[in-house]
């Protein structure tokens, strides 16, 4: 009887992590959160700041999205109204530890209900306001970070032409100026009022509400709602570019 002499060789595996591009508008600005890596020997990057994440804990994770969401949770205290899966992206030379691959997702949640915990392997956390019209931080971020989050602000971008995406920044209920104004901020350029207001209402992404705005010095405005809160409404044409009000 022969015997199988070959010699299993033990694969090195590389590192498996989950990272989140976290965006809400706040003070009428674009705005992403970042933590800051703790500043001790043997950390790769101290002291930078990163987008949010980590390892994958198999005992708690059955697939990617959860978690994406878990460390959404543990990031910030709420659930994401929407999450969607931007790309993996992997290198031997993204993390100074060894080969790494990350699974990036990126989250749209309203300025509202946040609770910003470091915790894990960061001491900080802090949201960081996006300049308009831009895809990057203009500083440097740890890891392969600023490219994931160019990636990111580029799909929002792309998709935000032709769908109800930035609705997924705002509270449940919202005004028609309101849902106008998060277009425009995250496109980094004004629509023109009648044209969105009929392109909305056309498609029919939105529903009135019985409620109205507290009355101030104007009129109460119409509250409304997405019809599907769980999924993108797409659009027949692109928005095009105009004045406010014109």
């Amino acid at each position: 009887m022969t015997m199988d002499r070959r010699v299993l060789v033990p694969i090195e595996r590389p590192f498996v992590t989950v990272d989140l591009v976290i965006l809400t508008v706040r003070n009428d600005r674009l705005e992403v959160l970042l933590v800051r890596r703790p500043a001790t020997t043997g950390e790769p990057y101290p002291g930078l700041w990163a987008l949010p994440g980590g390892f994958i804990d198999v005992g708690q994770d059955a697939t990617l999205e959860d978690c994406a969401r878990r460390k959404l949770r543990e990031k910030t205290g709420v659930e994401s109204p929407y999450l969607e899966q931007l790309g993996s992206y992997g290198s031997a030379s993204r993390d100074p530890r060894g080969w790494s691959v990350t699974q990036v997702y990126f989250a749209l949640i309203p300025d509202e209900g946040i609770a910003l915990r470091p915790g894990g392997n960061a001491d900080t956390a802090a949201w960081w306001s996006i300049p308009e019209g831009s895809t990057n931080l203009g500083m440097d971020l740890a890891f392969d970070h600023a490219a994931l989050l160019t990636a990111a602000l580029e799909r929002l971008r792309s998709k935000v032409e032709y769908t109800s995406l930035p609705a997924f920044l705002l509270p449940r209920e919202f005004t028609l100026p309101e849902l106008q104004r998060a277009y425009e901020i995250v496109l980094g350029r004004e629509v023109e009022k009648s044209a969105f207001r009929r392109r909305v209402l056309d498609a029919e992404v939105i529903r009135k509400i019985p409620k109205k705005t507290r009355l101030t010095e104007r009129r109460p405005a119409q509250l409304y709602r997405l019809k599907d809160e769980a999924n993108l409404k797409t659009f027949a044409r692109a928005f095009g570019q105009g004045k406010r009000g014109g």
